[in-house]
């Protein structure tokens, strides 16, 4: 990650301002309330480099619009990147709210009898909802005791899921998606949309030309020590494999072609990394305007075709920028789209700011009917993959974090760096081997990363997203939860080799429900909207869904269930029957987040 300062959390503690008896019997209360929220963030959720996220509490509790400007001007101070305002009683809603429009908002009304917090709740969200600016509504199933300072589960999950949804926005807030190159291929998502990013995401967009890779090779603009150890690992870590596609070709690249092409793809990972995030070594040798880099949290490359007709493809840069390590160790991942496809990219950047693990980038490739694998194998499927299942790959540009090497309670899994393992590193880089690119693709060589996503007896458990632009109606968010799932060997062996045998491979099978897209795997398929998806660790539909609604994009394909379903509260005013519907007339209405 760049070297700047996290956002934090602010905690609102509001309270009746009516003094000679009613305020005084409520402080510690309310700011208990405040504190044990503090509390709950900072045990529960993490910052990309692993440390706790921290919050910000108001000074004093807020019975008023003064007391309200003076939590605002302090939080300002302090980077915030969203508000909880937790309350146990009544109190004047349009004096104690905060009126950022730029901001999300949480409101946790406690459930007592004793006071109306709920009543509370209920007309501070009416204003919210009144001036424009959406906020998410926290009210506990249960009622409880005045002096129960206990969160209920249910408000916790509430909590942490607003909180993971507000730290996303922060971290993208004022960051930059860097382009290296421009359209590959015709493809819609490498046409990136500076105002997407700009309204929607907070964000900026940095350009630069390939032809900037070959400068800083030509002119040495990159660490040569490290490079030395950066050569020496990978020479010892990622083993070249066989020459799948090439042999008996009249157009292939002799041993010494290739080792010079493998040199120049360890200069192109420490290359791109500098052009996102810098490198104080540079300016030590007189390069100090590119020692800056770009301040991307971010970053595509085209590739295709312009530069990977003539030099090495981006490949081995791609898969291990998405790595979460390499010669200096583990470390977070970058997020790296291949051939720029800027939207697959967000969609990375999603899934990666809710969970802190590594990204699968992937082509959604093909669809395998039970039937079909049936004729061509002979093998009928069970089990996860009796339904069929989607063929997911890239070549060779998604983490090698996806092997299936890493694991949780024995089950394979993707972790974020600081749990990560020596022995799991090195079981990712021993199954993955490095394939000759394909010179009729790739007419400048270089190599692909290749390896068989394991998902183990049970699967593991991940989401498929993608960002989308849709003329007329803007960005739309679709995602599919459902499992990494094993094959059959003789099954695998013979897909395999009915596409780019050279290629990462993982299999996935959605979770049905029995309508909408979900009817079939091949619905999933047939509804997906554009050739690339972002694949994450872990069922987390439910999270993106509170992230997309904090920022105004629709969700027009999910299979969340729908009591996970959390978005601000005036989405019900627009609608509760239809609640895909609502939310494309919400996301409308009340516009960008940052417009």
């Amino acid at each position: 990650m760049l070297d700047v300062k996290f956002p934090k959390i602010g905690i609102r503690p509001t309270i009746d301002g009516r003094r000679k008896g009613v305020r005084e019997s409520l402080e510690a209360q309310t700011m208990n309330m405040a504190k044990s929220v503090a509390e709950l963030i900072h045990k529960t959720l993490k910052y990309p480099d692993g440390s706790p996220v921290e919050t910000v509490i108001a000074d004093t509790t807020i019975g008023g619009v003064h007391e309200a400007a003076m939590a605002k001007e302090k939080f300002d101070r302090e980077g915030i990147c969203g508000t909880i305002t937790v309350t146990p009683c009544w109190c004047y809603g349009t004096e104690t709210m905060d009126m950022s429009k730029d901001l999300p908002h949480a409101i946790w009304g406690f459930n007592g009898t004793e006071r109306p917090g709920a009543v509370y709740l209920a007309a501070v969200l009416a204003a919210h909802t009144q001036k424009g600016i959406p906020a998410f509504g926290i009210y506990g199933h249960d009622v409880q005791d005045a002096d129960d300072t206990s969160i209920p589960a249910d408000v916790k999950e509430k909590l942490i899921r607003y909180a993971k949804g507000a730290l996303a926005t922060g971290l993208m807030r004022n960051k930059a998606y860097l382009s290296i190159g421009s359209v590959a291929m015709g493809i819609g998502g490498s046409t990136v949309d500076p105002d997407f990013f700009q309204d929607f995401l907070g964000m900026r967009n940095e350009y630069v030309d390939m032809s900037e890779i070959v400068r800083r090779w030509d002119e040495g603009i990159y660490d040569k020590g490290e490079f030395k150890k950066a050569l020496a690992w990978a020479k010892e870590n990622m083993k070249i494999g066989p020459d799948v596609y090439n042999d008996g070709k009249p157009i292939k690249f002799d041993d010494e072609a290739k080792a010079a092409q493998f040199e120049d793809c360890i200069k192109m990972i420490m290359i791109a990394r500098d052009l996102m995030e810098g490198n104080e070594k540079l300016a030590d040798v007189g390069f100090k305007e590119e020692a800056e880099g770009h301040f991307a949290i971010a970053a595509g490359f085209q590739g295709q075709r312009q530069w990977t007709d003539h030099f090495p493809n981006g490949d081995v840069m791609e898969a291990m920028l998405n790595s979460q390590f390499d010669w200096n160790g583990k470390r977070a991942p970058h997020i790296f789209a291949t051939e720029n496809d800027s939207l697959n990219g967000v969609s990375m950047l999603f899934n990666y700011l809710l969970t802190n693990t590594p990204q699968i980038f992937a082509d959604v490739r093909t669809y395998w009917s039970p039937e079909a694998v049936e004729r061509v194998t002979g093998t009928k499927l069970t089990g996860l993959a009796e339904n069929g299942f989607l063929h997911l790959s890239n070549s060779g540009a998604q983490t090698l974090d996806a092997t299936g090497a890493e694991k949780i309670d024995g089950q394979p899994a993707m972790k974020p760096f600081w749990e990560l393992t020596d022995a799991e590193v090195q079981a990712n880089l021993d199954q993955t081997d490095w394939i000759p690119a394909n010179v009729e693709y790739f007419r400048g060589g270089g190599f692909s990363s290749h390896y068989l996503t394991k998902g183990g007896p049970k699967g593991m458990p991940v989401t498929m997203t993608r960002i989308n632009l849709v003329k007329g109606v803007g960005p739309v968010l679709q995602l599919a939860e459902g499992y990494a799932i094993d094959l059959p060997d003789n099954v695998f062996d013979i897909i395999n080799k009915r596409t780019d045998p050279g290629w990462p491979s993982t299999f996935f099978t959605p979770i049905l429900t029995g309508h909408g897209a979900f009817k079939s795997v091949y619905d999933v398929m047939n509804n997906w909207g554009a050739n690339h998806g972002a694949i994450s660790y872990g069922h987390i539909g439910a999270d993106l869904i509170t992230l997309a609604s904090i920022l105004r994009i629709p969700v027009n394909m999910h299979n969340v269930p729908e009591d996970k379903i959390f978005r601000p509260r005036a989405w019900a005013s627009i609608g509760t029957e239809n609640l895909e519907a609502a939310d494309f007339n919400a996301c409308k209405n009340f516009g960008p987040l940052y417009k």
